[in-house]
C-alpha cells in the first residue's frame, strides 16, 4: 500500500497543487508549425495547377496562332506572313505595299476574317454560359445544349425563318432565339427542383426531355413549312455551322458577347459564393433568387442571339470550364478569362476541321464539337459518379 501511494499521482501534494493552464494551440510550436490559413494540408493542396499569368499569357498566344491557321488554311492556302501583312495594309494601308493578287486579299478579308471571329466569339460566349450554368445549378454536368437551351433558341430561330414571323422587324431572329433560350432554361429548372433542391438525375432528364421536345417541335415547323429549299437549309442549320459569315453578321452576336461578359466578370464574386451553397450565400446577404433570375436572362440572351447566328452548337460550353478549372482552380475570377480564351480558340479550330477535313464539302461544325465532346461528358459523368 505504501509504495501504491508513492508511485500514485493522485497524491494529496498532487491535488494541492495547481495544474498548469494548457497552453493555447497556437502558443506552443507556433514557430515549428505552418500557418494552416497560409498553407492548407497537403491533402487538400491541389497539384498541377498553372499559376494564372502564365495560363493567361499562353492562351493568349494561343489564340492568334489559331486565328491565323483559320484565315490562312483552306482551298486556297495563304501563308502567315501574307496574312498579318494583308491584316496590317487593311489597318494601316500606308506601312504595308500590296504584293499579293487582290483574289488573295479578298479570301482573307472577306471570306474567312468574319468566319474566323465569328467563331471566337461563339466559342467565347459559349463557354461563359457554360461556366454560369454550371454553378447556378450546382452541376458539372449544366451545359446549353444538355438543359434545353439551345434547343427553345433553335425553335424560336426556326420559327422565324421558316414562317417569316418579324414581330421585331429585323431584329426579329435573335429576339426570338433569346425568348426561347428564356423559356426553355425556365422550364427545366422548374421541372428538376423539387422540395426546394435540384436534384442532379432531375435534371439531366429535364433537360433530355426538353431538348427533345423543342427539337421535334423544330423538326415539325421546318416540315410544315412547304417550301422545301428553305426546309434544307434550315436542317442544316440545326447541326451548327458558320458558313456565309460576313462583317454584318458579327456586330449583333459581338454586343451580346461582350455584354455577357462583362456582367458575368462583375459577378464573379457573387458567383464563388454562390457556388459555396444556397444557405451559404443567403447567409451572407446574396438574394439568392434575384441572382439566378439575372443570370438565367444573361445567359439565355448569350446563348439566343450565338445560336441565332451559328445554330446550336453542343458541348462547348460543357468541355471548356472543366478545362479551365483543372488549369487554374474553381475560382471564377481565374476559370472565366481562362474558360472564354479556350473556347475561343477550340471553335476556330473546330470550325477550320469543319470546312478543311471532306474539302469541297464542308462538315457542321456542331458535328465535330460533338465528337469532342461526347467522350469528354462520358469522362465527366463517371469522374462525377466516382
Amino acid at each position: 500500500m505504501a509504495e501504491t501511494s508513492e508511485t500514485s499521482d493522485d497524491t494529496p501534494e498532487t491535488r494541492a497543487a495547481p495544474r498548469a493552464a494548457p497552453a493555447p494551440p497556437d502558443a506552443a510550436g507556433a514557430q515549428d508549425r505552418p500557418d494552416r490559413r497560409e498553407r492548407p494540408p497537403a491533402s487538400r493542396r491541389r497539384r498541377g495547377r498553372v499559376p494564372l499569368p502564365v495560363a493567361l499569357a499562353l492562351l493568349l498566344a494561343a489564340l492568334p496562332l489559331a486565328a491565323t491557321l483559320g484565315v490562312g488554311v483552306g482551298s486556297v492556302g495563304v501563308s502567315a506572313a501574307d496574312t498579318w501583312r494583308i491584316l496590317l495594309h487593311q489597318a494601316a494601308p500606308g506601312l504595308v505595299t500590296p504584293t499579293w493578287p487582290p483574289a488573295t486579299e479578298a479570301i482573307v478579308v472577306t471570306a474567312r476574317l468574319p468566319r474566323v471571329l465569328l467563331a471566337a466569339l461563339v466559342g467565347a460566349g459559349l463557354a461563359g454560359v457554360g461556366l454560369v450554368l454550371q454553378t447556378l445549378v450546382r452541376n458539372p454536368l449544366a451545359d446549353p445544349l444538355l438543359l434545353g437551351v439551345s434547343s427553345g433558341a433553335t425553335l424560336g430561330a426556326v420559327v422565324v425563318a421558316v414562317f417569316g414571323v418579324r414581330l421585331f422587324g429585323g431584329a426579329s431572329l435573335p429576339v426570338t432565339a433569346f425568348v426561347g433560350a428564356l423559356a426553355a432554361l425556365v422550364a427545366v429548372y422548374v421541372l428538376a427542383r423539387t422540395g426546394g433542391r435540384i436534384s442532379t438525375l432531375r435534371l439531366i432528364l429535364s433537360g433530355v426531355v426538353m431538348a427533345e421536345v423543342l427539337a421535334a417541335a423544330a423538326a415539325l415547323a421546318i416540315m410544315t413549312s412547304g417550301d422545301p429549299h428553305a426546309a434544307t437549309l434550315v436542317q442544316r442549320w440545326t447541326l451548327g455551322g458558320l458558313g456565309g459569315t460576313t462583317w454584318a453578321t458579327l456586330p449583333a452576336p459581338a454586343a451580346a458577347v461582350a455584354v455577357c461578359t462583362l456582367v458575368i466578370a462583375a459577378q464573379t464574386p457573387a458567383l464563388n459564393v454562390f457556388a459555396l451553397g444556397e444557405e451559404t450565400a443567403t447567409g451572407v446577404g446574396l438574394g439568392v433568387n434575384g441572382f439566378r433570375a439575372a443570370m438565367f436572362v444573361v445567359t439565355s440572351l448569350a446563348t439566343g442571339v450565338l445560336v441565332a447566328v451559328s445554330g446550336p452548337v453542343g458541348f462547348v460550353g460543357l468541355m471548356t470550364p472543366h478545362i479551365a478549372r483543372m488549369l487554374v482552380g474553381p475560382d471564377h475570377r481565374r476559370t472565366l478569362p481562362v474558360a472564354v480564351l479556350i473556347g475561343a480558340s477550340f471553335m476556330i479550330l473546330a470550325d477550320l476541321a469543319a470546312r478543311t477535313l471532306a474539302r469541297p464539302e464542308e462538315i457542321p461544325v456542331g458535328i465535330l464539337t460533338a465528337l469532342c465532346g461526347a467522350p469528354f461528358f462520358l469522362w465527366l459523368m463517371r469522374r462525377s459518379t466516382r
